[in-house]
């Protein structure tokens, strides 16, 4: 069907299908199996970043203030490496002001080294407070590992309650397309991770469990629209599934394209306040993983949610042949345009524009009842009487 022109961003505002979706997406399922193997490829051999909480080891913390000023990141990492002959995991500096302090993560340390790299720390930078000024803690991988079982079992309990649930409003087909989805968004985050080296701490498990809401959201919203476009579709041969379809996904892209930059907006905010200013290892781990993960959970309700779900429906036997009726109907009024007279063969219904304009109007009707209440009328309507009254 012939679509209107016009700039991308009249297109987009206007929402009347002029951007074929559906109708291409077997180059969206293309592209995106090809990053999913990238994905992949790099959580199975690259592997992760693990932090502390995960790999277990030893954590120093010392003051960032001396007499000779601020002590710099640098000069902190250096002295710990000619302490014990051994460079930090990691070393970062937390808070603002005079209550900034460095953080440096490791493996784990016995007790005469904990000891001897304090002493070399003090000599060297000489931290406000002394030797004492200095803490240690032992971290135990156990406690990551408690938190990498609870967040897989909610996974497991999210997919499954959300596959009940959308095969209860909507249908199987589309709450299968949503955990498609869903899972796309977790592969494509973790592999991002493992691809940038992020580190993986307790806050990224938890700001990965958040992103699903966020993703399966904006796919319900399609769906919905989705759902209201096909209402009566087997009686119909102005459109087929597909092409509802990639009209209700259409007809929500403005929306979902506003939603997703208004939530990513405060996320990049939280970001920034925690690596540009307070330089907070937890908020910049959940802010990534939140940033990543609202991306592409926008990007998969609209290439992968509803064109997969499509792709479900269609092997319908009851859709193919609406389709089909569909297509018969365009042929003729192709050759009954083009003064080509349609003579015997099977006669689809629409092939003249009064048959069209009814079901134009079926159509419109279908939509005015899906989205306006019904409304029953009182007892006392049908027993009142005519007063006689005359009414000014």
């Amino acid at each position: 069907m012939a679509q209107s022109k016009g700039n991308v961003f009249q297109r987009l505002y206007v929402g009347n299908g002029a951007f074929d979706i559906v109708g291409k997406r077997k180059r969206w399922y293309v592209l995106f199996g090809a990053i999913l193997l990238v994905c992949l490829a790099s959580i199975v051999f690259r592997q992760f970043n693990l932090g502390i909480d995960f790999t277990g080891g030893t954590r120093i913390q010392l003051p960032a203030q001396s007499a000779s000023g601020t002590i710099s990141v640098e000069a902190a990492k250096e002295s710990f490496t000619k302490a014990i002959g051994k460079e930090p995991t990691a070393v970062q500096t937390v808070g603002t002001g005079a209550a900034t302090t460095i953080q440096f993560r490791s493996e784990t340390l016995d007790a005469p080294q904990v000891a001897k790299l304090k002493e070399g720390l003090d000599a060297d930078l000489k931290p406000n407070g002394g030797v004492s000024a200095i803490s240690d803690s032992a971290v135990s991988a156990s406690w990551g590992g408690e938190i990498t079982t609870k967040a897989l079992i909610a996974l497991g309990v999210f997919f499954l309650a959300v596959a009940i649930f959308l095969a209860l409003y909507f249908e199987w087909q589309m709450a299968v397309a949503a955990l498609v989805a869903v899972l796309h968004d977790v592969i494509i985050t973790a592999g991002v991770y493992s691809l940038v080296g992020f580190e993986v701490s307790p806050a990224t498990v938890i700001g990965l469990l958040t992103i699903l809401g966020f993703s399966l959201y904006d796919t319900v919203v399609v769906f919905d629209k989705v759902k209201e476009n096909t209402r009566g579709l087997l009686g119909l041969t102005r459109r087929t599934y597909g092409e509802a379809a990639n009209l209700a996904v259409n007809q929500t892209l403005m929306r979902s394209i506003n939603t997703s930059l208004i939530a990513l907006l405060p996320v990049l905010g939280l970001l920034a306040i925690g690596v540009g200013l307070l330089g907070v290892g937890t908020l910049k781990d959940l802010a990534l993983v939140q940033l990543t993960g609202m991306a592409i959970g926008a990007i998969s309700s609209i290439f992968i949610a509803t064109p997969v779900a499509v792709e479900l429906k269609m092997r319908d036997p009851k859709y193919k042949a609406q389709a089909a009726r569909v297509q018969q109907r365009r042929d003729n009024l192709a050759r009954k345009a083009s003064g080509e007279v349609v003579t015997g063969g099977d006669v689809v219904e629409s092939t003249d524009d009064e048959s069209l304009k009814a079901e134009l109007r079926h159509e419109k009707a279908l939509a005015a009842a899906a989205g306006v209440p019904s409304r029953t009328g009182k007892a006392t309507d049908a027993r009142r009487r005519p007063t006689g009254k005359k009414h000014r």
